[in-house]
C-alpha cells in the first residue's frame, strides 16, 4: 500500500498520536505525516504511507486555510484556551475597528513565533524553555497570510466575544500568535479558543476521513488512499521508454531532449506509473537525468 492518506485528526490527539494509531491499521507499512497540528487543533492532516515516505521532502511548502475562533477579553501564556488565561475584568469591543486591523495583518507580514513551540532556541526547544518558566527572545519570521476572513461574532457563556475566523496563510503560520497579536493591537486581548485545518495544499476538508472510520472499514482503505504523485503536480513530467527506464531505474544519468527548465521532474513509463524522482540538469551537450529517488525497479 503506497500513497497519501488525507486524515481528519481529531482535538486531543498530537500528529504523533495519529501516526501511533494508523500503525495498528496498517501494520508493516512506513508512515509519515506532513506538517503538524498542535493537539487542540482539528482537521487535515497529510498521512503518507509506503513509498510515498520517501516523497515527502519533494511536496512543498505548501499554504494553509484554518477556521479559528478568537475569544477576546483576556490573554493567556500559550496564546490558546489550553494554557493559563488572564481575563480582563471589562473591555471595549469594536467590531467596526476590528474589520479594518484585519488588513495590517494580511499579505506578507513578520510573527514572533510563541514561546510555546517546537521552534529550536541554542539547541532546545522554545516549548521545554517555556515549562521551565524562561522567556527567550525570538526573531520575527517572514509569513504571508493572503486572507483573513470574518465568518460571525458570537459570545461564550461568560459575555466575552468570540469571533469566527477563516485564515488562508503560508506554512510556518502560527494561528494563535495571529490571534494574541489581533487582540493585542485591540486593547482587548484575545486567545485562540479553536482551530480546524480545511486544507492543506491539495487536501481539504471534504476529502479527509476519520481514524475511527478507517479502522471500522480497513477492507476499503484504498478507497481513501491518494496516488503517491498526488501531492507533486508542481513537479515537471518526464516519460522515458524501457531503455532509458532501466538506466533510471539502477541510478544512472540519462540523456533526453530539452524538457524545459532544468529542475526536479516526475519520471514516469509509458504505463504511467510514477517511477523516480529526478532531477534534470543542462549541459553544452543538451539535457539529461540524474536519479533522486526510485520507486520501483
Amino acid at each position: 500500500m503506497d500513497g497519501f492518506l488525507n486524515v481528519n485528526k481529531s482535538s486531543g490527539m498530537t500528529s504523533f498520536d495519529v501516526i501511533r494509531r494508523l500503525k495498528k491499521i496498517i501494520p508493516r507499512h512506513k508512515l509519515g505525516h506532513l506538517g503538524t497540528l498542535d493537539p487542540m487543533a482539528e482537521g487535515v492532516l497529510p498521512v503518507a504511507v509506503g513509498s510515498a515516505t520517501r516523497l515527502i521532502e519533494y511536496v512543498t511548502d505548501t499554504d494553509k486555510v484554518y477556521r479559528a475562533s478568537m475569544t477576546l477579553g483576556g490573554v493567556s501564556d500559550t496564546q490558546d484556551a489550553w494554557g493559563a488565561i488572564q481575563h480582563l475584568p471589562e473591555i471595549h469591543f469594536e467590531p467596526d475597528r476590528l474589520a479594518s486591523l484585519l488588513t495590517k495583518y494580511t499579505g506578507a507580514i513578520l510573527q514572533i513565533p510563541p514561546m510555546y513551540s517546537a521552534v529550536h532556541h541554542q539547541g532546545e526547544r522554545l516549548y521545554e524553555l517555556a515549562r521551565q518558566g524562561l522567556t527567550v527572545e525570538r526573531a520575527a519570521r517572514p509569513i504571508t497570510v493572503h486572507s483573513i476572513i470574518i465568518l460571525g461574532i458570537a459570545q461564550d457563556e461568560a459575555g466575552r466575544p468570540v469571533v469566527k475566523i477563516e485564515v488562508a496563510c503560508s506554512q510556518g503560520t502560527y494561528i494563535r500568535t495571529l490571534c494574541h497579536d489581533i487582540g493585542a493591537e485591540l486593547g482587548t486581548g484575545a486567545y485562540m479558543s479553536a482551530l480546524v485545518r480545511i486544507q492543506a495544499g491539495v487536501f481539504n476538508m471534504e476529502q479527509a476521513v476519520a481514524l475511527d472510520e478507517l479502522d471500522s472499514h480497513r477492507d476499503r482503505l484504498s478507497d481513501w488512499l491518494h496516488p503517491v504523485d498526488y501531492p507533486l503536480q508542481h513537479l515537471h513530467v518526464v516519460t522515458l521508454d524501457e531503455a532509458a527506464l532501466a538506466r533510471v531505474r539502477n541510478g544512472n544519468q540519462v540523456s533526453i531532449e530539452s524538457v524545459g527548465a532544468p529542475g526536479i521532474s516526475r519520471i514516469y513509463g509509458v504505463g504511467g506509473d510514477l517511477v523516480a524522482i529526478a532531477q534534470v540538469e543542462q549541459s553544452q551537450d543538451g539535457q539529461w537525468l540524474q536519479p533522486l529517488k526510485v520507486l520501483s525497479r
